[in-house]
């Protein structure tokens, strides 16, 4: 048997299969067929927006788990995580955690999730970015705010506030991130930055700035200064939204 279907067997715990006998015609055909028809068919007649979580969970489940009836699963996960967003973004180990997910449900989350992050970061790529700022955070967001542990990003710009990079500099504990200013300077120099704009997410859902944030970022602004390279701003996202030190006058 192949590597394909041994995957599709692990995620398929409650498979119809049909009857023997005088009902094999009618039993040859599962109920979850024709809903799936349905469901493919609503999407594409009004959209996502038109599905709640749990449905397009199940479009996304249909692929990984094809001969089953995944409406249960999808429900569980949404119950599970929260949403549609904290699904995609969950990690692996977390996701295993849910029975019925395997190898090839996980395959599929992290798929969208990892699709979702490079289009918003095409967005970003697109404009310059202080111009484009809802794109910034919608790129933030997608990339860091249902993580479960802290990471520190840094956007690098150059003189048109065009993207040069974007690189996850420290990954921490679910509330802390070492962070070593001279290391995010010194990357920026690297690169030849003329500006960078650091983000950091907060697991516990809360993007409000502590005092150690608000002191590391204006740490990180006195060693950028006197070497040309600006701190536009430090973004923190979270579940339940997202902060600007700038915008709130914070640095």
């Amino acid at each position: 048997m192949s590597a394909a279907a041994d995957d599709a067997d692990e995620d398929e715990p409650n498979i119809a299969r049909p009857k023997s006998g005088a009902g094999l015609a009618e039993a040859a055909v599962p109920h979850f067929v024709g809903h799936r028809e349905r469901l493919r068919e609503r999407f594409r007649q009004a959209g996502g927006e038109a599905l709640p979580d749990y449905e397009l969970l199940e479009l996304v489940l249909f692929r990984a788990v094809p001969r089953a009836d995944v409406k249960p699963l999808a429900k569980q996960l949404i119950q599970y995580f929260g949403s549609f967003a904290e699904v995609v973004s969950a990690p692996p180990k977390r996701l295993r955690e849910v029975k019925g997910v395997g190898e090839a449900i996980v395959t599929e989350l992290k798929l969208i999730g990892a699709s979702v992050e490079r289009v918003t970061r095409g967005k970003v790529r697109a404009r310059a970015v202080l111009s484009s700022w809802s794109a910034v955070i919608e790129h933030c967001r997608a990339s860091m705010a249902f993580a479960d542990h802290e990471q520190f990003r840094i956007l690098f710009l150059d003189k048109r506030n065009q993207l040069i990079a974007d690189e996850v500099q420290q990954r921490g504990t679910v509330d802390h991130t070492p962070v070593y200013p001279r290391e995010v300077v010194k990357r920026a120099l690297e690169l030849a930055a003329s500006a960078v704009i650091l983000v950091h997410n907060h697991p516990s859902g809360d993007p409000t700035p502590s005092n150690a944030d608000i002191q590391m970022t204006k740490t990180i602004i006195d060693v950028a200064k006197p070497l040309g390279i600006e701190v536009h701003d430090h973004i923190i996202v979270g579940k339940d939204g997202h902060a600007s030190l700038k915008g709130l006058r914070l640095i």
